[in-house]
Parts: structure tokens; sequence; C-alpha cells
């Protein structure tokens, strides 16, 4: 029975890039795979045919003699695809099997030009800040000290002893990977000699080890902003970890926490202050200061009769937004004391006060109690 043309294999047109027949034989790959038509002698026969187009067609040098010839350029000699489940086919699953399960299972593609040595990016960084709410009000710079990796300076980032080079690693030939026959499959695993990079070093830099960077305290400048609020998170890029022989650093992560403020509580923008104040300050009324974040002080005013819990609002003392010309507001609660330790004279005062009590001067309490007198007597 005589071949059908590869390019109708794959369904794709002969003037086909190579994006579309690698699409067209995942595709069909993934239909009539043996695995997945146990015993079905139709489905394998047609996966080792389009496994023996693809082959020929991935090829460039295949490919250029196959559109010229047709399929006796691999007669007598001349070349053939994988009929059967020979070393060919085996290489050839494997690209297949990178290039269908490669992302499940964290591969990042091949290493381009035959190796090389590998420039990994550096870790990011998390350090934790802790700011007084004063320093939130205002915004800062604040030093801070990280103890991290930073790139070699004898070696300048590359892991090698200056004056030194590299060879092509023996193990992995400079691919970076290894493979390794696992039943019907060829699996390939980055190189454990060379860790993937594809060379190694003649001789090592004795300051690093070969790794390109060191363990450093670095100080760095971090600018706070005003109304930052606690659990903030501020990126700082390329200030993380240096990568390694060369590569790009990682990130510097620094999470805000504002310690606890012994006077205010604060709500976004809003703070907020419990302040206790006398018995005869809530009813006859008067006035107090408290202080304020800009270091200054408010004036408290409290109205004659005032509840206990009622709260007074001072706009604009609180906390300025975050990158905006807004400011949040300060809520004073009143705390109402009541008198102990009285001597005899003021206990005598009060009790002339309770036996000239009406209902209106305690309205609450009184409509309280007449309405559990009636609920008795009903």
């Amino acid at each position: 029975m005589a071949k059908r043309d590869f390019y109708e294999v794959l369904g794709c047109q002969k003037g086909a890039d190579d994006g579309a027949l690698k699409s067209a034989y995942r595709k069909l790959a993934m239909q009539f795979h043996p695995d997945r038509n146990p015993g079905n002698d139709e489905a394998e026969a047609k996966f080792k045919e389009i496994s023996e187009a693809y082959d020929t067609l991935k090829d460039p040098q295949k490919r250029a003699a196959y559109d010229r010839f047709g399929h006796a350029a691999f007669e007598n000699g001349g070349g053939r695809g994988p009929a059967g489940f020979g070393p060919e086919f085996a290489s050839s699953m494997s690209d297949i099997f990178e290039d269908i399960f490669g992302d499940f299972m964290g591969g990042g593609g091949r290493r381009g030009g035959g190796g090389g040595a590998a420039k990994l990016r550096g870790s990011d960084l998390r350090y934790n800040l802790e700011i007084s709410l004063e320093e939130s009000f205002d915004g800062r710079t604040v030093e801070i000290d990280v103890p991290t990796l930073v790139g070699c300076d004898t070696c300048e980032g590359t892991g090698a002893k200056p004056g030194t080079g590299t060879h092509t690693c023996r193990q992995c030939n400079g691919h970076g990977k290894v493979r390794a026959a696992q039943g019907f499959f060829t699996i390939e695993r980055t190189c454990p000699v060379c860790q993937g990079r594809g060379v190694m070093m003649d001789q090592p830099c004795t300051d690093c080890g070969g790794q390109g960077r060191r363990q450093q305290n670095r100080k760095l400048s971090v600018d706070i902003p005003k109304g930052i609020e606690d659990g903030t998170r501020i990126r700082l890029a390329n200030e993380g970890e240096a990568g390694v022989r060369g590569g790009p650093p990682g990130d510097l992560y620094i999470f805000i926490s504002i310690k606890p403020h012994q006077l205010f509580q604060r709500d976004g923008a809003d703070l907020y202050a419990r302040v206790p104040i006398s018995m005869t300050t809530a009813a006859l009324g008067g006035e107090f200061e408290v202080p304020t974040l800009d270091n200054a002080r408010a004036k408290v005013k409290v109205p004659t009769g005032t509840q206990p819990g009622q709260r007074v609002r001072l706009k604009g003392k609180g906390m300025p937004v975050l990158r905006s010309k807004d400011v949040g507001d300060l809520y004073v609660q009143l705390d109402i004391e009541t008198p102990q330790n009285l001597s005899r004279r003021q206990r005598e005062l009060l009790e002339e006060f309770a036996r000239l009590e009406t209902e209106e001067t305690s309205p609450t309490s009184g409509g309280f109690f007449d309405k559990l007198k009636k609920m008795f007597e009903a």
C-alpha cells in the first residue's frame, strides 16, 4: 500500500510553518496514542504514521528532501522515519512528551543554544518593618539592614575564578539535560552534574565557591508615605537576592505593621480616643484638650447633659489618606466616671441632689422605671 503524503497525514498545507506542524502533531498524537486506545491496532498504525510524518517534517533537512523528492528521498537507505518503536521513535516521543506535558511538570522549556550557563533569577525577600502611628501620620524615610545574597565582586557574578574559563559538561554534552528511558517514554531531566547549566567551570571562584554570589547585609532606604496602613506591602524591585551567575535579582517586599498607640485607635483614616470625664462635667458641660498627632492640641467641648459613650467629632484631626490630600477625623468618646471615695460633705450634697431629682433631670431612667411599674400593675 502506497504511503500517504506526510502533509496530508498531519492535515497541514505544504507551506505550513513549524508551529502549525507541531500543533497538528500534538493534537493527533493525543488522539491516537496507544495508551488512550489499548488493543486498537488501527489507532496504533495511525499513531506510527503521524509520528513518521512529523519526525520527517520537523527536521529542516529531511523536510527539504521530502518536498523535492517525496517518499523516494528516504528509500534505499536515504533515510527513514520511525516506522517502528526504535530509538528514533523514542527520541520523537520525548519531544512530544515535553511539549505536551512539560508545563504541568514544572518544565520551563528547552535551553537554547546547546546549553550555556543558566542565569537564574534571584529569590524574592520579605522584610517585616514595624513603625509607630506617628511615623505613619508624618511619613518618613527608614534605614533598614537586610541580610541577603549579593553578586560576588571577585568573579563579577560568573562563579568562575578570574582568569579561568569553562568547559562543556561531559555528562550532558552541553545540553543541560540528560535522557533516561522509563518504560514506553524517554524522559528528560536536568543534568545532575552541571545542574542544567550545560557548562562546568575550570576553577570555581574561591570567594563565593562558584555560586557567583555571597552573603552580605545591605543597608537600604525605604520611603514610608504619609497615611500608610497596617498590613501594607511595599515592593522594591530588584532589591532581593542576586541572581545565580549573573541572573536578574529578585524583589524585596516590605510588610508594614503599626505599633499599638497608648491613646488612639485607628480605623482607616479615622482615629478614635476614649476620654474619661467627671459626672459633674457631663452634667454641667465644659471643655478639655486632647493631644493630636500633628504635635498640637485640640479643644473638646462637652455639651450639657452628656451621656455615657457619647462621641465628639473633631473634623480633619485624623490620619492623612494615602496618596491623597484628604484627612480623616478624630472621634472622642466620652466615658463618664462615677465618683468614688466621697467625703462626708460630698455625700450630703449628693443625697440632697437625689431628693431634689425629678423625671426632668433624669428622663431616661425615670421613664424606664415608670414602664416597669406599669408592667407589674397590669
